[in-house]
């Protein structure tokens, strides 16, 4: 598969052979659809809580008498029925969201995203992204020199400079190869990557 390879100034007269173990795999909705699912699922804390009736605070006297009066039947205010009652099938925050995800199929769904991606040419390679110094405003003008403007930027190691450079920036992130996951492929507009982080992902996904 052949991406477009970026210089500094954002001219692409070449082209980057990527391999096509990784960049030209066919397109799998159903699995990306389950992919990104799974890794949101996981990524839920799991700490919201409801009371039972049991749990709520109320008094255990009779509300009103049981004949007599025209009402339905009442032993306690607790009862999900009543404003201020417990919860029938209270949340518990040990309750667990995870989906599991076989590695195969985690990975062949990371290789059908940037499959995607790159045949609707939103991926980019450059031989390396960096900061002669840590300021926002010369990692933004870099970005919009190459053309980018709400981009994941994935590289073999985050440089010093590039992280501080890039924190303030909303849709800018910087990651290393190994923490590329399906939900931020899909989230920006654009993929960067670098010579040595392609390398990577071969290894990791090929």
């Amino acid at each position: 598969m052949d991406i477009k390879l970026l210089a500094d100034n954002g001219t692409s007269a070449e082209t980057f052979s990527a391999p096509d173990t990784v960049f030209a795999r066919d397109y799998n909705e159903a699995l990306i659809h389950q992919v990104v699912i799974a890794y949101q699922a996981n990524a839920r804390s799991g700490n919201r809580q409801q009371k039972d009736r049991s749990e709520v605070r109320h008094s255990t006297k009779k509300p009103f008498k049981q004949k007599g009066t025209g009402r339905a039947r009442a032993g306690m205010t607790s009862s999900p029925l009543w404003r201020g009652g417990g919860k029938v099938f209270p949340n518990s925050p040990e309750e667990n969201f995870s989906q599991k995800v076989n590695k195969k199929m985690y990975r062949a769904g990371i290789r059908s995203i940037l499959s995607q991606l790159a045949r609707e040419n939103r991926i980019s390679i450059v031989d390396e992204f960096t900061l002669e110094a840590p300021k926002t405003k010369l990692a933004a003008d870099k970005l919009r020199s190459l053309g980018l403007e709400s981009v994941l930027i994935i590289t073999d190691a985050v440089d010093e400079n590039v992280y501080l450079a890039t924190r303030n920036l909303p849709n800018v992130a910087v990651i290393e190869t190994r923490y590329a996951d399906p939900l931020s492929l899909i989230h920006y507009k654009n993929v960067l990557i670098t010579k040595p982080a392609i390398a990577q992902l071969e290894e990791m996904l090929g």
